[in-house]
């Protein structure tokens, strides 16, 4: 039976924790699966992220426990170090298309189809807004035997030329406080700036990780590898 939000809808920290072990797999798999540590640092970033939040290694170890309970999260196996994965796609019995936007939203908050494409762009390359929108539609009409609606399109807010997306994976969204317009990231940053942030972030990231496997394969730390000016030796 799929996870089903209307009957056991997720906490805010297990919307947040699941959300960034998506996010995590798709943009930075060198270091996925992931310690509780790096989904921490994850979960409490600054950026691409609505609210911003601060969680406790207490409260992410708890919303990993829950999430394995509903079959969303479970450990993997093979390392010294407990690591965590999600079971999304599974769990809740959608495609990746449809994976990729539920977890936006529970990373972003509410956004327009438009700004789901343009975020999705690391995750899954959407070919145009038309796919974006049926993918919305669907989640949207979801039938109950499936486990209901994962998504609500919100009130055209004051002035705006589109209507933005939730989801409902944390239980039904009050949709007449849903009026303001998403014009900048949580951070207050310009999307276009934001995006650029999000890159270097993502590839900064992932040339950690690349360093951290090269140091282990040389059996050094990677505090203690040395760091020569180019030429010297």
């Amino acid at each position: 039976m799929p996870f089903d939000p209307a009957t056991r809808p997720l906490t805010p920290n297990e919307a947040r924790v699941l959300a960034t072990l998506m996010e995590k797999a798709r943009t930075v798999p060198d270091s996925y699966p992931m310690s509780l540590n790096g989904l921490l640092t994850g979960c409490n970033q600054k950026t691409s992220r609505d609210p911003v939040m601060n969680l406790s290694d207490a409260e992410a170890q708890e919303a990993l426990d829950s999430l394995k309970l509903l079959s969303l999260a479970f450990e993997s196996s093979g390392s010294r170090t407990t690591r965590w994965e999600h079971n999304f796609q599974r769990g809740v019995g959608v495609p990746e298309q449809s994976a990729v936007l539920l977890g936006l939203l529970m990373l972003r908050g509410p956004q327009t189809a438009g700004e789901l494409r343009i975020n999705a762009e690391r995750w899954y390359r959407f070919a145009d807004i038309s796919s974006v929108e049926a993918f919305l539609d669907e989640l949207q009409e979801r039938s109950a035997e499936k486990g209901g609606p994962l998504v609500v399109q919100l009130p055209r807010a004051p002035g705006a030329r589109e209507q933005r997306w939730a989801h409902l994976l944390c239980g039904p969204v009050d949709t007449s406080s849903s009026a303001a317009p998403a014009a900048t990231s949580a951070a207050g940053s310009p999307p276009a700036l934001q995006a650029r942030v999000d890159a270097l972030e993502t590839e900064l990231a992932s040339l950690r990780a690349t360093v951290q496997r090269l140091c282990s394969e040389l059996g050094i730390s990677a505090d203690s590898a040395p760091m020569s000016p180019p030429g010297q030796e």
